[in-house]
């Protein structure tokens, strides 16, 4: 996963300035039909019964972690579209892009699809 602008420069002012993070709360899955990119943008899914999805995480090892445990978005009560991205924010509506990723193969999600990512098949990793 690439990072967004926000979090590059959030990390570079804590780490290297001293100034304070402000740690998100919880971290929130989107889907996106138009890839975002590291200064945000991108067309998120909406309508639908579509609603971000919280993801858990695993402790850091080797500088990666994974998703604990699955991570479910509700049936489509209408077509979604053709999903090519997704991205985590801060919040779960609105707030801040940290992550984002293209999915290894785009999906069309029509209505009474759902759409999940098992538990470790989301994986950020630190370079």
């Amino acid at each position: 996963m690439s990072k967004s602008d926000y979090l590059e420069a959030n990390l570079i002012n804590h780490v290297l300035r001293g100034i304070a993070y402000p740690v998100p709360v919880s971290i929130w899955v989107a889907l996106f039909t138009t890839a975002p990119t590291e200064a945000g943008g991108g067309v998120e899914v909406s309508g639908g019964s579509y609603t971000r999805q919280q993801a858990l995480w695993t402790a850091p090892a080797g500088g990666s972690t994974t998703n604990t445990a699955d991570i479910i978005f509700p049936v489509a009560t209408a077509n979604w579209g053709v999903v090519t991205s997704f991205a985590l924010f801060d919040a779960v509506v609105a707030g801040n892009m940290l992550y984002y990723a293209n999915l290894n193969a785009p999906r069309n999600v029509q209505i009474n699809d759902l759409v999940k990512f098992p538990a470790g098949q989301l994986q950020v990793t630190e370079d």
